[in-house]
């Protein structure tokens, strides 16, 4: 099913009001437990049913919007339908096409122990070796941007994930939130073209749109509040909810509100001045970020509050949302970020 991007052009306040859409969500509704997640993702992308607006050409916010919409029916959904979204974006502005029924994602993570060199062979290309962490899609991609180290620093490449010396570890995601987002550790040893190589050395975090794409992920995790709230409203509303209950629907409500708003200031941001030569769009979006991730936390709260613990307990997809939403605004390094903040308006010029 496309994207109905057409509905995109509501205002604010009504498309992401947290009960709905006027004409519904841009995805339909997915059964509670279902079994198989990375699979409804591997359709909609083959389809070339994910094809938004690319971020920095004048339509930025329609794109978060879709990103948000699609979170909101399932966070897990989200984080891969924005991998692959976001691949399109990179690939997009270093020229290039990928085929139709390519089902993309970015694998740019580093952790512990866990990390990805590029060699470049004597006969041309490159050999890949190593270990990737937080690889979402880690069975459904047909490829992969990846950056691995280099001696002149890291390097993005395009590597097909479904064939010999790529590998996803068994039991590298025992978590409980975005447990359905088919992460894990993937092992690398391969040889590739030399046509696999995306940009000079740093080319990946140094181009405009590493930041717009940071400010995409925000928008899913805007859609995981969004998709809280819209169910604790349905939860309430089989029930007499008592004032505090309704005190803390309203809370959520005004905050995911606020949270769209800024999203939307972001995206204003960034097509007016898309190309950032002076880089103030990194302020911008540590901003955006740090703004939604407090939101994200409170709605966490506020939902939690009103529903108690009985839709954590009995209502699984409800426990699910609240999970996944704690994991994956966790993209967000806290005061590590907040520094980054700092340090910026110390040293980096005027605030924009």
């Amino acid at each position: 099913m496309p994207l109905r991007t057409n509905l995109l052009e509501t205002e604010i306040d009504a498309l992401l009001w947290p009960w709905g859409l006027p004409a519904g969500p841009i995805l339909p509704e997915l059964p509670p437990g279902i079994s198989d997640l990375s699979a409804v993702f591997g359709a909609l992308a083959v389809g070339d049913d994910l094809r938004l607006p690319l971020p920095g050409g004048g339509r930025t916010w329609d794109r978060y919007v879709a990103l948000a919409e699609v979170a909101a029916v399932d966070l897990s959904l989200g984080r891969l339908v924005e991998g692959h979204t976001d691949a399109l974006a990179i690939l997009a502005e270093a020229g290039r096409t990928p085929p139709t029924g390519t089902v993309l994602g970015v694998w740019a993570a580093r952790g512990p122990g866990a990390n990805l060199v590029a060699h470049a062979e004597p006969g041309g290309g490159f050999r890949l070796q190593g270990r990737k962490p937080w690889a979402s899609g880690a069975h459904v991609l047909t490829h992969a941007l990846v950056t691995a180290a280099m001696p002149d620093g890291d390097c993005l490449f395009e590597v097909p994930v479904g064939r010999d010396g790529v590998a996803a570890v068994p039991g590298t995601w025992p978590a409980v939130g975005m447990a359905m987002s088919d992460s894990a550790d993937v092992t690398f040893d391969i040889v590739i073209g030399g046509d696999s190589l995306i940009g000079p050395p740093g080319w990946y975090v140094s181009r405009p749109g590493f930041w717009f794409g940071s400010v995409g992920v925000a928008a899913c995790w805007l859609g995981g509040a969004v998709g809280l709230v819209r169910a604790l409203r349905a939860d309430l509303a089989q029930r007499r909810p008592d004032p505090h209950q309704l005190a803390h629907l309203g809370a959520a409500s005004a905050r995911c509100t606020s949270m769209a708003r800024d999203l939307a200031w972001g995206a204003a941001r960034i097509d007016t001045a898309p190309s950032d030569p002076d880089r103030d769009i990194r302020l911008v979006a540590l901003e955006v970020r740090h703004l939604v991730e407090n939101g994200c936390l409170e709605v966490l709260t506020h939902v939690g509050r009103a529903g108690g613990a009985a839709p954590l307990c009995h209502d699984p997809a409800q426990a699910r949302r609240a999970a996944d939403l704690q994991v994956y605004v966790r993209q967000y390094h806290a005061e590590r970020d907040d520094e980054a903040l700092g340090q910026y308006l110390m040293t980096g010029g005027p605030r924009p």
